[in-house]
């Protein structure tokens, strides 16, 4: 922790909680604002819907190498610098894909768009916990969760409005302007949180044996597997959505915002219970309830869609409450790996955020084809993924105990 954090944000709590938050939107926002055009756009620049295609993986393929650096970079030049050079990046490529007339440049700056949005995300969490002691850092990082979980709802409609109303291209000059307005913000407000006696000097040799000793620490990987794992137990859902939601429960499409306001509504409650938890009870216990209640909904789900014809009435509940459980651990499993290396905080963000989005997209590629088609199938998928997060969970917990209990300590 920074030990002037007390003089660096005299503004409410809450307010640097919505400053991060839109930070970490970026990721979502440049989703799924553009999913709603994606056969318009594919008509207006004659593009194959495997050229479209690119679009989407270019965007993930950029956001997941480059979120290896976002934090080593942070680490090593301040978290301010990053933040505002991966806004004004993700500025420009939102402007390159509205001007974009063909395929090539809109897949090029997507590109771009991916490596640039992860900065905000992965560097937010080091400057929560240069900021908080651990009870206070898990209160915010709830907050940050709640404001976050508005984006995946949100999202699609602005995009579907501007698509039908103003045309496709509005949707990237929108993203734009709010690259702009963050921009603006955080130059503003947000101050450099990482103390100049932490900052770790920027040398190849010096980074790449950082990112050795880290992806070498079985404390680290289990834990980074304890919270990124279970949430493709509920991201398998979402991937699977058109199928499970229309083929499977016959549900329309203007049907379907039930599923994403529910699994919001999951997530954000999780994280508000989470933040009103934090400093009350032992870090570990919180994360056992939150498996707990994953493992017992995951069962029933599975029961459920064995012995009865899934029904849209039941069977969207139980990943609501999965979304719960999760949002309720996962604050305090990040904080945790924060903490293992107060050092190379800005690191350990970077390589925990690239493992989730490799498992993300090891999810999407090879998972929910194969399960997509099947209730039973995406149940017990979700379970088994949900148990992965659970096993690596026990394995380190007696190695994490005393930090822990510290961190119980220091927010009592």
């Amino acid at each position: 922790m920074n030990p002037d954090a007390a003089t660096l944000w005299r503004a409410p709590r809450w307010a640097l909680a919505v400053l991060l938050a839109c930070l970490g939107m970026l990721g979502p926002f440049s989703i799924d604002t553009y999913l709603p055009a994606f056969t318009g756009i594919a008509r207006s620049i004659g593009a194959t819907p495997v050229e479209m295609q690119q679009t989407l993986s270019a965007y993930l393929f950029g956001f997941a190498v480059m979120n290896l650096f976002h934090g080593a970079l942070a680490d090593s030049f301040g978290r301010r610098p990053v933040i505002l050079g991966g806004i004004a990046a993700f500025t420009i490529a939102s402007a390159g894909c509205a001007l974009a007339e063909h395929i090539g440049p809109l897949v090029f700056w997507r590109a771009v768009q991916g490596m640039s949005a992860g900065a905000g995300v992965v560097v937010s969490r080091a400057v929560i916990r240069d900021m908080f002691p651990p009870a206070d850092a898990q209160r915010v990082m709830s907050q940050v969760t709640i404001y976050f979980g508005v984006a995946p709802a949100v999202a699609p409609m602005v995009g579907g409005f501007l698509f039908v109303h103003v045309g496709w291209h509005s949707i990237f000059w929108f993203l734009t302007g709010v690259g702009v307005l963050l921009f603006t913000a955080n130059w503003r407000l947000l101050p450099e949180t990482l103390h100049a006696s932490q900052r770790q000097a920027f040398e190849l040799r010096h980074l790449m044996r950082g990112y050795w000793q880290l992806g070498g620490n079985p404390r680290f990987l289990l834990l980074a597997l304890a919270s990124g794992i279970p949430f493709n137990g509920m991201f398998l859902y979402v991937l699977s959505a058109p199928v499970f939601l229309g083929d499977l429960l016959g549900l329309r499409p203007e049907q379907f915002f039930w599923f994403f306001v529910l699994t919001i509504a999951g997530i954000m409650g999780g994280a508000f219970a989470s933040g009103r938890l934090a400093g009350r009870i032992k870090p570990r216990h919180q994360i056992r309830h939150g498996f707990v209640i994953m493992l017992a909904v995951s069962l029933l789900n599975l029961g459920l869609n064995l012995a009865f014809d899934a029904q849209a009435w039941w069977a969207l509940w139980p990943i609501a409450v999965f979304a719960f459980g999760w949002a309720l651990m996962v604050p305090v499993v990040t904080l945790l790996v924060l903490d293992l290396v107060p050092e190379r905080r800005g690191m350990a963000s970077s390589l925990q955020a690239f493992i989730g989005s490799v498992a993300n997209g090891l999810v999407a590629g090879l998972v929910a084809p194969l399960v997509m088609h099947s209730t039973v199938a995406l149940a017990l998928a979700s379970l088994l993924m949900m148990g992965v997060g659970i096993v690596a969970w026990m394995v380190v917990k007696p190695q994490v105990r005393e930090l822990t209990d510290l961190g119980a300590r220091a927010g009592g």
